[in-house]
């Protein structure tokens, strides 16, 4: 029986290249930022803190308005009362099979609340943010998406946040 970390690991640089070439989104450009990103410290430990959670796996909710194409720069709000079962998932750069059988492949939201009860994290925001990733302008995502997720962290009081790529 082979070792477990005898396979090679996922090059997903080139699986990102692949994927969006046979969507026909060739090249895909990768956005390079020369400054440093600002490091803020937390000014207290994680047990206290409360944890946002923002996902670009294309969640959303029973109700709500799936994602449906690749420039899709909206955003939808999954409360903390909407059930595991009621959550959807639309993208259109990842086959999101496994993302349907369990969204917390992709929305670890019942891991964080487990954090919050064994009290490694001190609790978990009400509100998650998703978004569909494969957001082809990096303007749209720097100058809308980010700032509006980062508007309502704040808002919702939030001191760290976890972010889900897909």
């Amino acid at each position: 029986m082979p070792e477990q970390n005898s396979r090679p690991p996922v090059d997903y640089l080139q699986r990102t290249r692949d994927q969006y070439a046979a969507l026909g989104y060739l090249p895909y450009r990768w956005v390079h930022n020369d400054d440093t990103p600002p490091w803020t410290a937390l000014n207290k430990p994680l047990s206290e803190c409360k944890v946002g959670l923002v996902a670009s796996g294309g969640i959303y909710a029973k109700g709500q308005v799936a994602f449906h194409f690749r420039d899709d720069i909206s955003l939808r709000i999954i409360d903390s009362s909407v059930p595991k079962e009621a959550l959807r998932i639309s993208h259109f750069a990842y086959d999101v099979q496994d993302a349907r059988l369990d969204p917390s492949v992709v929305f670890p939201r019942d891991t964080l609340n487990q954090l919050a009860d064994e009290g490694i994290i001190g609790s978990v925001s009400d509100k998650a943010y998703t978004f569909m990733g494969g957001i082809y302008s990096s303007r749209q995502v720097r100058e809308k998406v980010a700032p509006e997720i980062t508007r309502r962290l704040i808002a919702d009081e939030v001191d760290v946040a976890l972010m889900v790529p897909v």
